[in-house]
This record gives structure tokens, sequence and C-alpha cells, in this order.
């Protein structure tokens, strides 16, 4: 059977748009597959109408994740299978609720069924998801998938990224390569099922959680400009803990291929950016409220927003006559006989706290004898999704916790802790939430938990709820909410009281303070998360994430883009039209026509690598400088931040190089030339001032150094921590400003250093002055080639670009301001790195060399 696909050949071939894009019928509840398929008329429309191509252009999102919001069940005879919606699934949800806000967007949905599909049936059962619901299953065979989810994503990932290290064979799974080429392989998979769908230059993809976190090389690799969001369901881990993991790069560079990059808290946020910072050398900058990294080009946007929950679905839950029947049986089981209900709802795994929960509730009823039969624990705990050694030991461990309290504490007819440990209805647990007092979550690592958000919403009930419990129509609702300070939506819930769950004694006083707070508090509390809840729901964490997804894409289509590196070390470089590489046969067929040269370098960053650890020039960068000053069409100048006196020593054999110290500062035209000053001689007394404050972040910054020059002086944290000495850099910064308000200096920040330097003191001045030495020689430059690396340097970039219409130039000259590496720069070129460079210069010294010896032969001759 010829799947209906926008791979499919044949509707390529034949110029027709693909099948998929016409299919606007409405889509039902559930569809019923007869035999494999049911027979559905695929031209009419559920009014038996013709259906047409749409004749307006709707946004489309593609959203990826681990399992489709899809149901499936084998028919009892065993010919065919049922679908329905997952109603509780957030990828519905969020479908759901942007349709609420009036957003006309189309979804489809990429993902496994949790039910497996035998191979025969797979073809026609992937083709009724795709036309009846939008969905594209991913078939994966059973080994392949046991060793992606249960082996790398649930034994590896999911461990650590709660912060649980291997330590030992029995905490988490050691790092198993196999298990790693079976998440590839999966990812892998998925990139090709959503190619069969998508449309590149329109369509939005929205990728979720970890399952899924190299995804993006894959589409970015097949398509450079495609439009990737990805949204991390579960924590990051610190910097610490997550560089203990062999692939730690692979993932970090393969989430950066997105577009937009969603957290539900700034700490894990935060946690991603240190480990770009200290893994990949990446910095952040934070621009009117949007936090972006700065990678090949390419603007990575951060996003921190938690999720919400589906209010719609909530109320309407609360609205059926079942769920009025349930709070009934729970208001006779616990509130007539006089019991305080508080509630506790996890899965039955081990980051959940389970078993602390109940040990908390035994020092509660340990230490406040007055409210033994009173109190009532309900623990409802969900199967856990992952599987192994673990989870049994939880579940031993809390069953017997459980009894142990009961025993102690109990008597006929009461319980202190009620374990419920089987899948409940929806409307079971809503049922449990409007009644319960307090609602306790204790988790000692968690991603987003939406638990406390469907118990706030429930606790507001309606008007039959109210009722059933015996409230007034004007009675004002209340809440409580103990939250351990590792969930995601800790944060959030100002008014919750916060504990550390690992304190039993500290969580036990606390669910004490949530039972005995006045009424006045609780109603306070409540009104204050509701408003929260019910503002931030998933329609909106949705929404949200799908503008800025459009605003980070906007100007795609204005980039150009190209691919470099190989596997998982993919990326895209991304220029502007404008900036582009400098190619050595375009500057070097300029240089060999030209006959007046002026020539700038920075030395630092450009001629010589930062991470060099010896700055000195080697041989070959004197002889390269040389070639070039022998050249007389050339003025040559180096430009540096460093001292005169070094400049001096290192360069003293190119007896014609033009040198500019301390970012132009001092200058010399030739080695034997007396230093001039491009600005009035600087009082220095300003430095009495800054000395100290310097030495005291010095002292309190490991790794850090302070230079003192003519002129000015330099605090460095290259050696630093990054992250502190960042932190420090911004302090000293803000300290130096201060202090300094009145002293005729500018402070200014740089690559790992902090600077103090006279005003006026730039790069610029020494641009300009070239120039105007060449002017005043009566000559006029129609080359000139200005190369740098740093801020410091866009003055140069500057002067030069805006030199063009000037009279200093022909009116044909041609002009190359050239950057070190792909980011944001007055140059309108740029070269990878040093080494590019002195090539660069190589080029241009050999072609100075050819033509001198070209010259002399001629002289010769005659």
């Amino acid at each position: 059977m010829v799947s209906r696909s926008y791979s499919n050949l044949l509707e390529l071939a034949s110029g027709e748009p693909p099948s998929i894009s016409q299919i606007r019928r409405r889509i039902p509840r559930v569809m019923t597959v007869a035999g494999i398929i049911s027979d559905l008329d695929s031209d009419s429309d559920s009014d038996g109408s013709a259906t047409g191509p749409s004749s307006t252009t709707r946004d489309r999102t593609i959203v990826v994740a681990n399992q489709l919001p899809i149901r499936a069940r084998r028919r009892p005879d065993g010919r065919g299978w049922d679908f329905s919606w997952d109603e509780d699934s957030l990828l519905l949800q969020l479908k759901d609720a942007i349709g609420d806000r009036g957003a006309d967007m189309e979804f489809f949905y990429v993902g496994c069924l949790r039910d497996e599909i035998p191979p025969a049936d797979q073809d026609d059962v992937g083709q009724v998801l795709l036309e009846s619901f939008k969905c594209v299953p991913a078939f994966l065979p059973p080994d392949l998938l046991a060793r992606y989810y249960h082996g790398f994503c649930k034994q590896q990932l999911w461990p650590l990224f709660h912060y649980m290290l291997p330590m030992s064979p029995d905490l988490g799974g050691r790092f198993d390569r196999s298990l790693w080429q079976a998440y590839v392989s999966v990812n892998k998979i998925f990139a090709d099922k959503i190619l069969e769908v998508i449309n590149p230059d329109d369509d939005f993809v929205w990728v979720h959680d970890y399952h899924l976190m190299v995804l993006p090389t894959f589409l970015r690799k097949r398509f450079n400009r495609i439009k990737l969001g990805f949204f991390l369901h579960s924590p990051f881990p610190s910097s610490e803990i997550y560089k203990t993991l062999p692939v730690r790069e692979e993932l970090l560079r393969a989430l950066l291929n997105s577009d937009l990059i969603g957290f539900h808290t700034f700490d894990y946020a935060r946690h991603f950016l240190s480990c770009c910072g200290r893994m990949l050398g990446l910095s952040y900058e934070s621009k009117r409220g949007y936090i972006g990294l700065e990678y090949y080009g390419r603007t990575v946007s951060i996003k921190i927003l938690p999720v919400g929950i589906h209010l719609g679905q909530l109320k309407s839950v609360l609205g059926l006559p079942e769920t009025e029947t349930k709070v009934q049986e729970l208001r006779e089981q616990f509130l007539e006989k006089g019991r305080v209900m508080m509630l506790g709802v996890d899965d039955m795994d081990i980051f959940k706290g389970i078993s602390l929960k109940l040990l908390a509730m035994e020092e509660l009823l340990k230490q406040h004898p007055e409210w033994r039969g009173k109190v009532v624990l309900v623990q409802i705990a969900n199967p856990a999704r992952g599987r192994g050694k673990g989870v049994k030991e939880v579940q031993a461990e809390s069953f017997a916790t459980m009894k142990r309290i009961n025993e102690a504490y109990g008597n006929p007819g009461y319980e202190p802790i009620v374990l419920i440990d089987e899948p409940l209805p929806f409307f079971h647990r809503i049922a449990y939430y409007v009644v319960a007092e307090c609602c306790l979550v204790t988790a000692v690592r968690d991603g987003m938990n939406l638990i406390p958000y469907e118990y706030i919403i429930s606790r507001q009930g309606n008007e039959k709820l109210d009722r059933v419990l015996g409230l007034g129509t004007s009675a004002q609702k209340k809440s409580m909410l103990v939250l351990s300070e590792f969930i995601g939506c800790s944060p959030s819930l100002s008014g919750a009281i916060r504990v550390n769950p690992w304190n039993i004694e500290a969580v036990a006083d606390a669910m004490v303070n949530a039972l005995e707070m006045s009424e006045q508090e609780k109603q306070f509390r409540h009104e204050k998360h509701y408003k929260y809840v019910s503002t931030h729901d998933v329609g909106y964490w949705a929404n949200s994430f799908v503008q800025d997804l459009e605003r980070t894409c906007r100007d795609h289509s204005r980039r150009r883009c190209w691919g470099i590196g190989f596997g998982l070390g993919f990326r895209v470089v991304s220029l502007d039209t404008n900036f582009r590489k400098l190619a050595m046969e375009h500057i070097v067929s300029a240089y060999k026509r030209t006959r007046t040269r002026a020539i700038l370098l920075d030395y630092d960053g450009t001629l010589m690598p930062q991470a060099s650890i010896d700055k000195s020039p080697n041989a070959k960068s004197i002889e390269i400088m040389n070639s070039l000053c022998r050249d007389k069409n050339n003025l040559v100048f180096l430009v540096s931040a460093r001292t005169r006196a070094t400049l001096s020593d290192w360069f003293s054999a190119c007896e014609n190089l033009g040198v500019a110290a301390e970012h132009g500062y001092f200058l010399r035209l030739k080695r034997d030339a007396e230093w001039e000053t491009c600005v009035p001689v600087a009082d220095c007394s300003w430095k009495q001032i800054a000395e100290p404050v310097m030495n005291l972040y010095t002292e309190t910054t490991d790794g850090s150094t302070i230079e003192d020059k003519e002129t000015t002086l330099v605090w460095s944290y290259e050696d630093a921590d990054p992250d502190f000495g960042s932190c420090q850099a911004k302090e000293l910064l803000d300290h130096l400003e201060s202090v300094l308000t009145n002293e005729p200096v500018s402070v200014k920040s740089g690559q790992h250093i902090v600077e103090v330097k006279p005003q006026g003191v730039s790069k610029g001045l020494v641009a300009r002055r070239l120039l105007s030495i060449m002017q005043e020689r009566g000559l006029s430059s129609d080359f000139v080639l200005c190369i740098g690396d740093d801020r410091s340097d866009e003055d140069m970039f500057e002067v030069i670009s805006t030199s063009i219409a000037s009279t200093s130039l022909t009116p044909t000259a041609e002009v190359f301001a050239c950057t070190v590496g792909q980011k944001p720069s007055k140059a309108k070129y740029y070269l990878d790195d040093t080494a590019e460079i002195v090539r660069l210069m190589q080029g241009l010294a050999t072609v100075s060399e050819q033509a001198l010896r070209t010259q002399q032969s001629l002289q010769n001759g005659l």
C-alpha cells in the first residue's frame, strides 16, 4: 500500500500538492478501525460534501514526543484496532488550549504508540492515524525500544537529570555505548518520520523532552533553516553532575541546533547555560528580557516558563456526576467521621520521596498526639513509568513503612495512612483533591509536577460540589500546599509551605502548620494560587512558546546558512548576507593590483591564539611582518593593548613596522622613531583609587591577576572559574564605575578582562592616524586591510568603513575589515581562527616577496 505523505514520490512527480495538506475534515474523538482500517470515504467530509484544498494557508506545528496522544485498543475479535485521543496527554491539551484562544494553527503529531503493532498492520494503521488524527507513528522494534527507552532514557539520562550518579552498578546504570547507539538510532527514525510530513519553509517543529535530545541535529542537518523548538520537561542538572556524562558535548551541541530551548525554571536554564559555558566556551546575553546564546552566527533563544494545566478539561471533570458521587463517598468516609485528609499523589519511583513523606507523617503523630485519630494521609501511588530493582525497593519500603505506622498509631476504624497502589480514574483523583485539606508534594527531585495545580483548581470546585460538601454559596475557598524545594512548580507557588523533604522533622512541622493555620490565611493563599494557576494554564504556556519560536525564526530567510561538521558534531553557520568569509583569492587579487596599501593588525587573538601560554611572536611571524614591511607600497601597523616596552622587545627585528601600544595611546611609525601619544598626556593619579579595588577582587577571585601598564589597569580572570569570574567582573565593573565617576577614564569589559584606560583612547584613533599620515604624504590608499578579534577592534572597523566615502581613500579603494570568528561585528568579513589569519598574511607576504624579486631582476637586467 502506498503511504500518503510528503515523501510520496508519485505525488511529487505528478506535481500535485500532497494529499495530507488537503485534509480538513472534523476529526472524531474515536476512530474505529474495522479489520485493520475502517471504510473511510477520503473524498467526503462528515456532512457528505466534497473536501477540496484549503483556500487559506494555516500555520502548522509538528509536535514531536516519545509517545503520541493516542490510545490504541485491539478489538475483542482480534481483527482490528480502536483508536481514540488520550485526553490526559499534554500534547493534546496544548493543541486544544491554543485552539481555545483563537489561534488558527494546525497540529501534526509524531511519536510512538504505547501498544506494539504487528509489522503486518503497521502500514495500514499508520495511514489511518495520519488521515484521521494527523498523527505519524514511529514503529520501533521491541529490542530497540527496550534499549532506547528502558535502557538509555530511563537507566542513564533520567537518573542523571535527577542528580543520581552511577557510583556503583546498583545506583543507576553505568554508561553503555550500545544503549547510546540505540538512542541515536531511534532519534534518527523520528527524524525520518518528520520528513514524511514537513513543509520545511513554513512548518514549525516542537520537540518535547529528554527522549529526543539529538533529534534537532538530524533535522537541522536536513533543513538548515528549519524552525525548531525544544522543551525539556525534566530538570537539567548542574554542570558538576552533567559533565560526568560521556556524551555530554554531543547532547549539548544537538540541543543547540534548536532555535528555542525551553525550561520550566530559571535554575534548569542556568545549569544548561553554565554547561554550555564550561564545556563549549559559549557565553550568553540577555537583551530586552530575552536570553540568547550565539552559536556559529545563530542566536539560540532560551525560554523559561513552567507548563500549566488544561483548565477546560479539569473543570469538565469537576462537573461530572461520577465526580460528585465519589466526593460524597469520601465525605462520608473521612469528613463525617471527623477526619482531616492530607493527600499525596506521586508516581511510585525513587525520586518522589514517598517513604520520606510517610516518615514525616509518623513524626507528626509522634510529636503531636492531639492529631492521632483525626488526621489521615491518603497516598495515591501511580504506577512507575520505569522499571527495575529501584522501583520494587521503593514499593516494598513504602508498604512496610505504612504497615509499621498503622500498627503503631492506628486503632479499630482508624488508619493514619491509606496507600492506594493502583491506577485510579481521573475523576477519582479529582474527588480526592476536592476533599483534601492539604496536598503534600515532597519529591526529592522532580521536573514540572502539576499535582499542586490540579489540587488548587479542584479546591475551587463548583456549586454542585459545594452542596455535596455542605458549603454555603458565599463560602470562601481554601487550600494548603506543602511543597518540596526541589520540584519545578515550587518557585511559582509562593504561598506554599516549602520544605526540604530530607528533613523529616521540618516536613512534619510544615504539615502541622498547614493543618493549624487560620482559615483566613488559608483562604488568602488559595486565592493567590488560584489567580496564578487559572491565568497560566497550558494554553498560556503553549501560546507563549510558539510566539517566541516565531520571533526567534523571523529572520531565517534573510540569513546565509551552511552546515559544517560530521555526525553529532554537525552545526549550521548562519550569517548576515553582507557578512561573509574572506576569500584568499579575492584579497590576493586586490593586493596584487593595488599600489598604496594600509594594513592594521591586532596581536592577541589575531596573530597569536588567546589560549597560547607563550604570547611572544615566533620566527615565522617576525618573518611575515618583515616581508610585508619591506614592500614600499605597504604601511603596516601592529595595534595592541600591550605595553610599548613589551612590543618593542618582541618586534625589535622589524625595522619598518609601525606599532601602537596600549590601545593606541602610544604610537611610533618605525622602530627607530620616537614614541608619540594620540591624546594629551594622561594624569594617572586615578590608579591610586582603582588599584585597591582591583586588589580586593583579586584576593577573592582565585586565578585572577592585575596588569599595571603605563596608562591602563587590567584585571584578568582568564584562569579563574568562568562563572564566578564573570560574576566578579560584573561586580568589579560596577564598583569601578562608581568610584571613578569623576575621573577622566573609561571602564570597559572585554574578553575575560575589566580594563580602565584614559578617556578617548581607542584603536580607532590609530586607524584615523594612519590614514592621515598617508594623506600628509600625498598618498591615497587604494587597499586597506584591518583585522582584529574583540570589542576593542570594532573601533578600527568603524573608522575604516566610514573612511570609504572620504578623501583619504581612492574612490575605487579595496577595503577589508575582518574579524576572527563568526559573531556580530562592524566588519564585513571574517576568518575562522588565528591559523587562517597567519595563512592569509603569509600569502600576502609571498606576493610582496615575489614582486620584490621581480623588480630586482628587472633592475639587474637593465
